[in-house]
């Protein structure tokens, strides 16, 4: 007979490289924990100049979700075996992301018009810093993605093991940075 312990711990294995990944991201989320705190200690010391957030910040927002959603199509296709319709979603998953980075840099440029200066007042400087260091990570997400990309019109469409680990933690990464910049901007918003 089987015991409990041993249902329950093949039950809830995770893979290495997953684990591995959601273990970064951790750390990442403790960076910008770090940011925020910071960010909340500054601001409570006086002298902080209130600016709206530029436009660009919350069409990017609507970029970023829809990129999140092409990834998760992109994977259910993939495990379907749908090829044309995977690489498609895939090859939108990038492009959005490129439209984020794109969307960030032009509310930077918003920013500095009105008179909000990276080196100016520090309530500007937070906002600069933090999304440009955001922007780093989806970047990175993004030379992930190229390297998926690669692979989805190089390699024949097969379904295994490895491939559908990478592709989860693609995706997880992508969903991570998703969650992440809707928490900065509702943070900036209501700071």
């Amino acid at each position: 007979m089987e015991s409990v312990n041993s249902r329950t711990q093949r039950n809830f294995t995770v893979e290495p490289a997953l684990f591995g990944m959601w273990v970064a991201i951790g750390s990442i989320v403790m960076m910008f924990a770090a940011f925020t705190s910071a960010y909340v200690v500054r601001q409570a010391q006086g002298n902080w100049l209130e600016f709206r957030l530029p436009e660009w910040f919350f069409l990017s927002t609507v970029i970023i979700l829809l990129s999140s959603l092409c990834i998760h199509l992109s994977y259910k296709e993939f495990l379907k075996g749908n090829t044309a319709n995977y690489r498609n979603l895939y090859i939108l998953t990038f492009v959005l992301g490129l439209g984020f980075v794109i969307t960030q840099y032009l509310g930077w440029n918003a920013m500095h018009l009105s008179g909000v200066e990276l080196t100016g007042n520090p309530a500007g400087s937070f906002v600069y810093v933090i999304s440009g260091v955001h922007v780093l990570h989806v970047l990175g997400g993004m030379a992930a993605l190229m390297v998926g990309l690669l692979k989805a019109f190089i390699l024949p469409h097969r379904v295994t093991a490895k491939r559908v680990t990478r592709f989860r933690m693609m995706a997880h990464y992508w969903h991570f940075v998703d969650v992440l910049w809707i928490y900065l901007l509702l943070f900036f918003m209501f700071q």
